[in-house]
């Protein structure tokens, strides 16, 4: 989902309320008004998909991804990643790799911390959701016969 997209929704949301919805608290107390939805698992067919939306992810424009047309060569290749990374170290540079590299080119996925000259209509909103992270990190992980773990 595109951040204008996921603007639009969240504003309809807003806008529309949660009337006569219920949910739970943290507590275990029932809360009036909100909605409590399972999460989705994450689904690397999704995944798949946003890496390939190069206008809203960005990531084939650095990255060569394997079962992906050819990427870029700006950043390193993700081929053979789940030998060298797990699937929380590599969640955690997506969503913000400037916590291991302060100067490095790779957007913050999931914070908006420290950004400056964003435009008005983005500010305040990450690129990606932590579904969208949690499905791309799926495919990133997923086996050739598409289930979960390192690639032989």
């Amino acid at each position: 989902m595109n951040l204008a997209a996921a603007s639009a929704l969240a504003s309809a949301v807003v806008a529309g309320g949660l009337v006569g919805c219920a949910g739970w608290s943290p507590s275990g107390g029932q809360l009036v008004g909100v909605v409590s939805r399972p999460v989705p698992a994450a689904s690397p067919e999704r995944g798949r998909a946003l890496l390939l939306q190069r206008q809203d992810t960005g990531c084939v424009l650095c990255h060569q991804i394997p079962g992906l047309p050819a990427g870029g060569a700006l950043g390193p290749s993700l081929q053979g990643l789940a030998e060298r990374s797990t699937p929380a170290q590599a969640r955690e540079r997506i969503a913000d790799a400037r916590r291991f590299n302060p100067h490095t080119l790779m957007p913050p996925y999931l914070s908006t911390e420290g950004l400056h000259n964003v435009a008005t209509p983005y500010q305040g909103q990450t690129v990606l959701t932590p579904q969208a992270l949690d499905d791309i990190v799926s495919y990133l992980f997923a086996k050739p016969d598409g289930s979960l773990g390192a690639t032989p």
